[in-house]
């Protein structure tokens, strides 16, 4: 028996003409470092996302699922891509501006992108890479920035400039979307590869939409148009968290901070602008934190953080709960779209002892995402809040597969994808009999002392919570006698006395660290090396303790 209901695909164009047409009042403001910020309403989005799509189509030719890349910061522009892109058939690809340049030239060619819309800011770094880009054939500048060696570049790459502006102005303001199959691509990421090529994800219409209203679900932000959503985490990093989709699906205004990602601005923003939310990675929020104590602000609007990406230290959590900013902890991946799990505590736990315990965890799984927990044997581990192992994943808007270049069959690498199609995370960690992930490592970080596992993110997390620690990692290196130690890497706070034995004196206090996991090699150094989406690169540590360039303190 087949159902009566209608059969109204799934688009990212359903969501802009919504968004445009119901919630036409609702802005995207932009902060331009000074001067009054620049708002445009949703209304004038959808305008400008038509004229952008009749510009791709009739001036650049741009047809049928063809790619076309962005180089920008968080800012009204980029929406209107997110947009125009994928409603009118092609392939949004955001480009991770922080990835190395060899990196951007193998995913630009992987992905054949043939036009790319890029800030003016943003040039010094585009302009290189020209003469490398075999498929590129457009580049659009929005915004400010000196233009004079795009154009020599692409003189040489015999690439056309076009400016951002110029190319909408005087087009229609309507675009008679097209009706799509939901399950054609819309976007693209890529991961950071960390080892071996960066790999391609292409979302669909289907799983952008669902996703999106999984996002503006109670259990998950729930943000209304009462909200403003200041979105600091990359408009490149996994469709910005799916913010821009599911803010156009309910009204939530936007405050985009542009290239103004540094402490201070953002304090700025939120003083002037009085958002509500905000969502960003760990280390932004660390940033922010020392601003804020060193001069303080009024920051009582936002009341609402959502911090994925890695775990939050229990320390800058409580931190921010005594200003007034409840941090919501939310797990996920550029292959999730990336909403895994958000750490809403259940009903039974709110106002008792428990309900902290519930906000450190990584949280529980909505009802679009399936996990299980998978052993070292390839054994299903019961969701007893005990059993560790790495987590497995499936849904509608998880991957299932990897781009594998124009026309090629999907990638589905056995270290990333099991026999039966779920997504193994590289994650390990252990799932409560109520739904609540708790991660304890990378598979790749996890240190394996003795036959026994130590969570190098435990150790990490108990470290940042002395009040003299910045920031700290801990990584695996070679033992001879139990194969693998944690060595602790520290960044003091300035001003600091603390030394290494204080602070493994202050691991074995309270029950912190059981004695067997205590660090034996430490060293201080000035900054934990990152990532390009603001995630603890230990790979690099790793390499540099092999290499013998750290300082390393033995106890």
């Amino acid at each position: 028996m087949l159902s009566t209901m209608q059969d109204v695909p799934l688009l990212i164009s359903r969501i802009l003409t919504h968004g445009a047409a119901i919630h036409g009042t609702s802005q995207v403001t932009t902060w331009t470092g000074g001067s009054e910020p620049h708002r445009r309403s949703y209304a004038e989005i959808g305008t400008r996302a038509a004229q952008l799509a009749h510009a791709l189509r009739d001036d650049l030719g741009v047809t049928g699922d063809e790619r076309v890349a962005t180089l920008m910061w968080n800012n009204a522009e980029h929406v209107e891509a997110y947009f125009a892109i994928p409603s009118m058939g092609a392939v949004l690809h955001t480009l991770n501006l922080r990835l190395p340049a060899e990196q951007l030239v193998w995913i630009v060619d992987h992905a054949a992108d043939r036009v790319a819309l890029v800030n003016g800011s943003l040039i010094p770094l585009l302009a290189p890479l020209l003469p490398h880009l075999k498929s590129l054939e457009h580049v659009v500048v929005s915004g400010p920035g000196d233009r004079s060696a795009l154009a020599d570049a692409a003189a040489q790459a015999q690439m056309r400039v076009h400016e951002y502006e110029d190319l909408i102005a005087g087009k229609p303001t309507a675009y008679d979307w097209p009706e799509l199959d939901e399950r054609a691509a819309a976007a693209m990421c890529y991961t950071s590869g960390t080892t071996g090529d960066p790999k391609g994800v292409a979302y669909s219409h289907r799983s952008i939409y669902l996703h999106s209203m999984q996002v503006n679900m109670a259990e998950s932000m729930g943000l209304t148009d009462q909200d403003t959503s200041l979105v600091v985490v990359p408009q490149f990093h996994v469709n910005a968290w799916g913010l821009p989709h599911a803010t156009f699906m309910t009204g939530v205004n936007m405050l985009m901070p542009d290239r103004f990602l540094q402490p201070a601005p953002l304090a700025e923003m939120i003083e002037g602008e009085r958002p509500t939310h905000a969502a960003a990675v760990p280390t932004i929020w660390q940033g922010l934190l020392a601003e804020l104590l060193a001069k303080p602000r009024d920051v009582s609007s936002l009341t609402q953080v959502t911090i994925g990406g890695s775990a939050c230290p229990p320390s800058l959590m409580e931190a921010f709960d005594r200003m007034g900013m409840r941090v919501c902890h939310a797990w996920g991946m550029t292959e999730t779209s990336p909403l895994g799990t958000i750490a809403r505590p259940p009903a039974h736990a709110v106002g008792t002892d428990e309900e902290f315990t519930y906000r450190l965890t990584q949280g529980r799984f909505p009802a679009g995402v399936e996990a299980r927990l998978t052993g070292p044997g390839g054994e299903r581990l019961p969701w007893d809040g005990e059993s560790a192992g790495e987590l497995e994943v499936r849904g509608p808007w998880i991957a299932g597969a990897y781009y594998n270049g124009t026309d090629a069959e999907p990638l589905r690498p056995a270290d990333k994808f099991s026999e039966d199609g779920w997504l193994k995370t590289g994650d390990v960690g252990t799932i409560s009999p109520d739904g609540f992930l708790t991660l304890t490592d990378r598979a790749k970080d996890v240190i394996k002392s003795g036959g026994e596992w130590i969570s190098s993110v435990d150790l990490e997390n108990a470290l940042m919570s002395h009040p003299d620690v910045a920031e700290a990692a801990v990584v695996a290196v070679p033992d001879d006698k139990w194969g693998e130690r944690p060595l602790a890497t520290v960044v003091l706070k300035e001003g600091s006395t603390a030394d290494f034995t204080t602070l493994r004196e202050f691991l074995a206090g309270e029950g912190r660290i059981a004695k067997w996991q205590l660090p034996e090699r430490w060293t201080v150094i000035e900054s934990v090396p990152k990532t390009s989406v603001g995630k603890f690169d230990k790979k690099v540590l790793r390499r540099r303790y092999a290499e013998g360039t750290l300082d390393i303190t033995r106890l």
